[in-house]
């Protein structure tokens, strides 16, 4: 039986399954979804077990829409909605749109709560009056141009959307095709940190999960020499075209993970890209900063915001604990990986019941105040990849609740004598951690009030934003704070940096978060090179630095340096500004988590591969790891194939 056959066999099964009053008209594919468009749709809605039991007859999400013809009129259906949810749902004006082509309407509100209702009733009233099935946005409690930018290309390119999706459905939705080999190739980020990339490839499908560039400083141009810097995956070394990339699954949202995707698109790629909603949102906010960064240097970025807006457009999210078909035979879920707002580790099963692969990416299996720490229980794990980023002997954080007093004992420290103490951080993770950690001591512990206003600059707020609009990400307590419209990114305690930087540079003690984590660019290394003069200051690392960053020099005492000025002229600069290191307060897990986390994995990991980690390190763990577990565990260099079945 061919591909077509098996479709439409699929398609009449699930006409069959679906009540004769519904008036079913139309069952096609959607992506990884079935859709099903029906004259009657309240009848399906009126028992919730329908949909649900159809769901897992066929294993595969279903979506239910009106006829086009059954659909209110948009300004009679606003009418009605408005009338339907409690205005305390603060629905802004402009808050209600219509997508036809999905049959849809989007409720952006400040409290998605109301107008979902109680055990959903309010979304069902409203798709039994109106015909719309409403899709509930929540408003960022702070403004996100980001996110505001994201909803209109989606809801602008709807049409286009809308025939990607039925593409890619009729290619992963035919019967399972059966292959006798599973192979991972290292492409990127194996005895190293940086350029993230690993294929995962049977004799039908081609994934590829993430897919970054080097944080090092040799990436900013297209220019750069790649085999120098080694800043870009070895896509080149697999003997596959571009679109014979089924799928790129991206772990989570930094510039090492997912930083190389959109060129993808500028040389041809048209396939999907999954990931959860707040990774699409981040990528989006740190690619256009890239392009930007890159721009203003004078130098010439890899993709322009031509591409990245390509690649929003092929963008297929998933929610953690949902499972989804990416080619026909391998099923795709994401977990929570505790590293940075919507960041996954990646489960693959892959055939029926074949082979099973689960890649860490970036993972914390630790306290922090932002997330809960990363899920250890998976169907099976036959393979596991796993980050090395702290994986060395010696890489024991210290104790959390004692890194956040030796931060804060710093910051007093240096602004008590009248200095300026600067904190580079990465826009996304760890500059929320830093915030919570600050808003929680200096609002509850009089004792250590900093005498010193607290500035925050950069990307800081635009992450912090997306943060607010993804709170069922974040832990309960803090979800529960921004619900409640008590922000602890929005505290009166923090300043945000106008106006021009020399003002806050020439004024007395100041506390300066800003963007740039490696002081490798950003608002960051302004600052750096205003304050690094005066022996009074200190910059405090909070994160890793990788190898040849400048936050590494400056970490390892170098006294003077050569950087470009403000007119772009190289300009030797003294470093006499005290560097400090505050460990603890890492998205990574540390030496000591990462071997909990493997030892708590649910079903044990068969073999263990080690990646994302200085040599060294990935060498280290994957011995001692291998030993603990009695299983094979390596630590593959790029390139390396491994063969599973």
């Amino acid at each position: 039986m061919g591909d077509e056959q098996e479709n439409k066999a699929m398609l009449d099964k699930i006409k069959e399954l679906i009540p004769k009053e519904a008036e079913v008209s139309k069952v096609e594919f959607e992506g990884p979804d079935i859709a099903v468009y029906a004259k009657n749709i309240q009848f399906i809605y009126s028992d919730e077990h329908v949909i649900k039991n159809i769901s897992a007859s066929i294993k595969k999400r279903l979506i239910v829409r009106s006829v086009a013809s059954e659909l209110m009129d948009p300004e009679a259906a606003i009418a009605k909605i408005t009338e339907i949810v409690p205005k305390e749902a603060g629905i802004r004006e402009g808050g209600i749109r219509f997508s036809p082509d999905f049959g849809e309407v989007y409720i952006e509100a400040l409290k998605p709560g109301l107008v979902i209702g109680k055990g959903g009733s309010t979304l069902m009233q409203i798709v039994r009056e109106t015909r719309w099935i409403p899709k509930v946005l929540r408003i960022p409690t702070m403004n996100s141009d980001t996110i505001s930018g994201i909803r209109q290309l989606l809801f602008k390119e709807s049409e286009f959307r809308k025939n990607f999706l039925k593409s890619i459905g009729k290619k992963i939705n035919s019967i399972p095709l059966k292959s006798e080999w599973v192979k991972a190739t290292a492409l990127g980020g194996f005895k190293e940190v940086g350029r993230s990339c690993l294929l995962i490839e049977t004799k039908n499908s081609k994934v590829i999960i993430d897919c970054g560039i080097s944080p090092e400083p040799g990436i900013k141009g297209a220019a750069a020499n790649t085999d120098e810097n080694k800043a870009f995956p070895y896509l080149d070394s697999t003997n596959i075209t571009i679109n014979e990339i089924d799928a790129v699954i991206l772990t989570h949202a930094h510039m090492d993970h997912m930083g190389f995707v959109p060129y993808l698109f500028k040389f041809g790629y048209s396939g999907p890209v999954y990931c959860t909603p707040p990774t699409r949102d981040l990528a989006a906010l740190l690619l256009y900063d890239y392009t930007r960064l890159v721009m203003k240097s004078g130098g010439s970025p890899l993709y322009g915001e031509k591409d990245i807006r390509t690649m929003l457009t092929h963008v297929i999210t998933r929610d953690y604990g949902e499972v989804t078909n990416v080619t026909d035979e391998i099923k795709l879920t994401f977990h929570n990986a505790g590293h940075i707002l919507g960041s996954s580790t990646v489960h693959l099963h892959i055939g029926e019941g074949l082979y099973n692969i689960v890649s860490t990416g970036d993972m914390k299996y630790g306290f922090t105040r932002l997330l809960n720490e990363a899920e250890t229980r998976y169907p099976r794990v036959d393979a596991l990849f796993i980050e090395s980023t702290y994986g060395g002997p010696r890489d024991i954080t210290v104790n959390r609740k004692q890194a956040e007093l030796d931060l804060i004992t710093a910051i007093k420290s240096v602004t008590d004598n009248g200095g300026k103490v600067l904190i580079p951080l990465f826009a996304v993770g760890r500059s929320q951690e830093i915030l919570l950690v600050l808003e929680t001591y200096l609002s509850n512990n009089p004792q250590y009030k900093i005498n010193a206003p607290i500035f925050l600059d950069g990307m800081i707020l635009e992450a912090s934003a997306i943060h607010t609009a993804y709170p069922e990400y974040l832990k309960q307590t803090l979800q529960q704070r921004i619900l409640s419209n008590n922000s602890p990114f929005e505290s009166e305690l923090f300043e945000v940096a106008k106006g021009e930087r020399s003002d806050i540079i020439e004024k007395g003690p100041a506390v300066i978060l800003a963007s740039g984590g490696m002081l490798n660019g950003g608002a960051s290394l302004e600052y750096f090179k205003a304050l690094a003069n005066d022996e009074k200051n200190m910059v405090i690392f909070v994160g890793y630095n990788s190898v040849n960053s400048l936050g590494r020099r400056v970490q390892n005492g170098i006294n003077e340096m050569v950087l470009p000025g403000e007119d772009g002229k190289m300009a030797q600069l003294k470093v006499n500004i005290k560097a400090n290191t505050v460990d603890g307060f890492s998205g990574h897990s540390d030496r000591r988590q990462i071997m909990d986390f493997v030892s708590h994995i649910k079903p044990y990991a068969r073999k263990i591969f080690t990646m994302h980690g200085e040599e060294s390190k990935c060498e280290d763990l994957a011995r001692t790891l291998g030993n603990m577990m009695h299983v094979d565990s390596r630590a593959p260099m790029d390139l390396d194939t491994m063969r599973f079945v």
